[in-house]
């Protein structure tokens, strides 16, 4: 990944222009320095506002037309629903958290496969799994945690021992 971060404008007529290599570029061609881990910020060409975050969500719908999307209708209802709830301040951590979680997890499956020796596909895929779950209990322990303090519940006191009547025979 680049240390420069590249600016791209975008003009009026919707057009997006790459200074670092001075042509004009497509989302397809943003899509891509994504995909290549280069760094870039897009700028209305007239007031420098960033546009980053509006293009980067151009990007992903128009990703999301093509072939099997990621977000279904149900989850796209759910995320809307958190606007403006108390907890649309998490929710973008926790998501942040859990899309990093998952590509830390695929980046390790990749590596360990690819020096995969003397195991079975199944116990390595189980091993991982059992440490994804330890991980996302961990996640979700200190979001939770970081939302609410759980006052201590009280002990129940001891109930008394019952005697049992001598059975009459």
């Amino acid at each position: 990944m680049s240390s420069n971060i590249r600016i791209v404008k975008k003009y009026p007529n919707r057009r997006l222009y790459d200074t670092g290599i001075s042509s004009y570029v497509t989302l397809e061609d943003l899509r891509q320095l994504i995909i290549d881990g280069e760094s870039f910020e897009v700028r209305e060409a007239k007031s420098g506002k960033d546009l980053t975050r509006s293009v980067l969500l151009q990007i992903i719908a128009e990703n999301e037309d093509i072939g099997s999307p990621i977000f279904s209708t149900q989850l796209l209802t759910h995320v809307i629903r958190l606007y403006g709830d108390s907890l649309q301040g998490v929710i973008g951590t926790y998501l942040e958290r859990s899309v990093q979680l998952f590509n830390d997890q695929q980046a390790q499956l990749r590596s360990t496969v690819s020096n995969l020796v003397g195991q079975t596909p199944w116990s390595l895929l189980n091993q991982l799994a059992e440490r994804n779950m330890e991980r996302w209990k961990g996640i979700q322990q200190g979001l939770l945690g970081g939302l609410t303090t759980t006052p201590e519940k009280p002990k129940p006191k001891p109930r008394p021992k019952l005697r049992r009547k001598a059975e009459n025979k």
